[in-house]
């Protein structure tokens, strides 16, 4: 994929991808913070202040309708690395989506009537998806229990409802201020434009913003872990479920091509491993899962899977050894390989058709490293082989290197007791 990248003195990185098959034009901003940069007292101040972004800035009251009336869509995400807001609009008014960006990164609101609104919707999705969901707290307790130092610790909404319920207007504006600034973002255009043109727009709506010379805190690596972590937690649910969660590499190493392809072939579809041997032939599990949570720095591979009737937790979890062992023992087969690789080379060429997709990928890259990370993607994947597996299940799928989640549901407990 061509591109364009300058950077300007305020610092604000840019990079145009020039696309002659589109009416469209896409706009993709990232702000390098997530919910690592955060204090651990203070936490879910970034996701909360995406919801204010949208809340109305100097000369823009209502960013919605602004962009509604230009025949935009936008959104935007925060996740535990950084955050992204995205828009798609006609060509003709890419102009339009620069000055609201450019004008909620230099003076957001920080309308006291709408913090509160926006408090009270955070306030509500925390005990809608965290406290009054069935397992909704599980990948809080898995992170509470695998990291120990590292900000991974707590979700991108936040560790605690109190930390939520005590920020102030103040607090907001200090983690805006702090990070919402030129330097510390990404700027990706795509559509058909010439690459003078658009320096020129960017110029003119971001350049006289004054960068801030960030100082971001270094954060130290989590400590490698070096013995087995083990929880029971009982909740008012169904079911019992098993979580199983590894430590790996982080976004730009080889580990994240290889468990991505090896989730794949255990876990994708009713021809993947874990179905057929687990649920299919055996009945061991009713539902099981094997994923990586995809951080930028070392994150986890995770399995988790509900028993079938009469199978315990720890019974199940000696089955998801035996699948291990048989990796770390035997080379996946060749039409395994080739139909994780496929799939996943599908994947990426299904975002290539999408110009916002495109535009989103060439500011993560350039947050990774380089934006040109885009154009080896493909062949991290190719690349890798059954032997690379092999060699990854043995490093990475120890016992020592595992944290374990008993997640009960009250009738277990009740039988326990009795």
């Amino acid at each position: 994929m061509k591109f364009h990248k300058f950077t300007l003195a305020n610092g604000l990185r840019v990079i145009f991808h020039r696309d002659k098959n589109t009416p469209i034009a896409a706009l993709n901003l990232i702000y390098d913070v997530g919910a690592k940069h955060e204090d651990p007292e203070k936490t879910g101040y970034a996701h909360f202040l995406e919801h204010l972004m949208f809340e109305g800035s100097a000369n823009v009251n209502d960013f919605d309708l602004a962009l509604q009336k230009a025949g935009a869509s936008n959104n935007a995400f925060t996740n535990n690395d950084f955050t992204n807001y995205y828009i798609t609009l006609p060509k003709q008014n890419i102009e339009t989506a620069l000055w609201v960006e450019s004008d909620r990164m230099i003076g957001l609101a920080f309308d006291k009537k709408k913090f509160e609104t926006q408090k009270s919707v955070v306030l509500e999705e925390f005990k809608e998806t965290c406290l009054n969901e069935p397992y909704g707290d599980d990948q809080m307790i898995i992170r509470e229990l695998a990291y120990t130092t590292h900000p991974y610790k707590w979700a991108t909404i936040g560790k605690e409802l109190s930390h939520i319920e005590n920020a102030t207007i103040d607090d907001m504006k200090s983690f805006y201020d702090r990070h919402y600034t030129p330097d510390n973002a990404i700027l990706s255009i795509g559509g058909n434009f010439e690459l003078e043109y658009i320096k020129e727009i960017v110029e003119k709506w971001f350049g006289d913003i004054p960068r801030k010379n960030l100082n971001k805190k270094i954060i130290a690596p989590e400590p490698k872990q070096t013995q087995r972590r083990e929880i029971s937690v009982t909740r008012k649910v169904p079911y019992d479920v098993l979580y199983m969660a590894f430590h790996y590499g982080d976004r730009l190493s080889d580990d994240y091509y290889i468990f991505d392809i090896l989730t794949d072939i255990l876990d994708d579809g009713n021809s993947s491993r874990l179905y057929n041997r687990l649920i299919k032939d055996n009945e061991i599990f009713d539902d099981i899962e094997a994923y990586i949570s995809g951080n930028n720095e070392p994150g986890l591979v995770i399995f988790s899977g509900r028993p079938a009737e009469g199978i315990s937790l720890t019974d199940a979890e000696k089955y998801i050894w035996n699948e291990i062992e048989d990796l770390q023992k035997n080379l996946v087969s060749k039409d395994e390989l080739m139909k994780s690789i496929n799939s996943l080379e599908f994947s990426l060429a299904y975002l290539e058709t999408q110009i916002i997709s495109k535009t989103r990928s060439l500011g993560f890259y350039e947050l990774l490293g380089d934006a040109n990370f885009i154009n080896s993607e493909k062949t991290r994947y190719t690349n890798i082989t059954a032997e690379h597996i092999k060699e990854a299940a043995n490093r990475v799928f120890r016992p020592d290197n595992v944290s374990v989640l008993h997640y009960l549901s009250k009738k277990t407990l009740r039988k326990i007791k009795n």
